[in-house]
């Protein structure tokens, strides 16, 4: 087995975590010199190319696998100078959510969690299909994700569904869906990877939307926007529940629900087993079976 110095490979996780060689160097407390002389032991004892110097830094292949041990060590370390008494420091937990579980179900999970103080939440958001990346890259420890398939080294089990439901203003239905189709009518979206509305619009016309987008990767200004008559959009039971302005549901009968998941490293580690417990408490009162 290649061995690798743990000061190299926590140097790794900085410049990951601070996305570039310099923040590694002031979160360390090091220099960008001792940075980069560590980062190239580690590629030299394993042969390989570990990180694109980019702006942020990217983790190769190669890399994202030194950088899930990495992760994995830390938390290990943690746990056992806590459970002697030598750290009284938090553990950082760092989990991916998708942006509609965290604007909704996944709030409570952060309120229960606030008054732990063994532990601090990092939360990376990105859309519940490529969440999963996240685990494989090392970023993360745990994930909510729609992948119910394992990444190598993780547990995976169910959490429950997401119910969505198209929805518009009845001045914007009357207007653009009543002399044609919602193919074709603007259409509000989170961002690139947001495939919902087209999932939609392929299930119910047979094709993409196809109408002006408005791209808004933002919780409330999503929604504001929906209610506001700009577009319609895919929201959840929650949201269209804690609005007080008339919406229609543009296909009442043909909801949209995307199964969710918990995917967490297969870690007996204390922090992680908390965290996981309160993502089960907060799914099972507010996810559909």
């Amino acid at each position: 087995m290649v061995d690798l110095p743990p000061e190299c490979v926590r140097t790794l996780l900085a410049v990951v975590d601070e996305g570039t060689f310099d923040g590694a160097a002031r979160a360390l407390h090091v220099t960008p010199s001792a940075v980069s002389q560590r980062i190239k032991v580690l590629e030299q004892r394993t042969g390989r190319v570990l990180l694109v110097r980019a702006k942020p830094v990217r983790l190769t292949e190669s890399g994202a696998v030194i950088a899930r041990y990495g992760r994995q060590l830390a938390l290990l370390e943690r746990d056992v100078n806590t459970g002697l008494g030598l750290l009284t420091e938090p553990t950082r937990v760092q989990v991916a959510v998708n942006a509609d579980s965290l604007s909704t179900w996944f709030r409570v999970v952060v309120r229960e969690l606030a008054g732990d103080p063994g532990l601090v939440l990092q939360l990376h958001r990105d859309d519940q299909d490529h969440t999963a990346e996240l685990l494989r890259q090392g970023l993360v420890v745990a994930a909510v994700t729609s992948s119910p398939r394992p990444v190598q080294g993780c547990v995976a089990r169910p959490l429950g569904r997401m119910r969505y439901h198209a929805v518009a203003t009845p001045e914007f239905a009357a207007r653009w869906l009543s002399p044609g189709s919602v193919a074709d009518a603007p259409v509000v979206v989170f961002d690139e990877k947001d495939d919902l509305q087209d999932q939609f619009c392929r299930e119910t016309t047979g094709r993409e939307a196809t109408g002006p987008r408005h791209h808004l990767p933002d919780g409330p200004v999503f929604v504001d926007a929906v209610t506001s008559g700009a577009g319609w959009a895919l929201l959840t039971e929650a949201q269209i529940a804690g609005l007080d302005v008339e919406l229609v549901r543009l296909s009442p009968h043909r909801p949209v629900d995307v199964p969710l998941h918990w995917q967490q490293w297969k870690l007996d580690s204390p922090p992680l087993a908390r965290v996981a417990d309160a993502v089960f408490r907060a799914a099972a009162g507010e996810l559909r079976c």
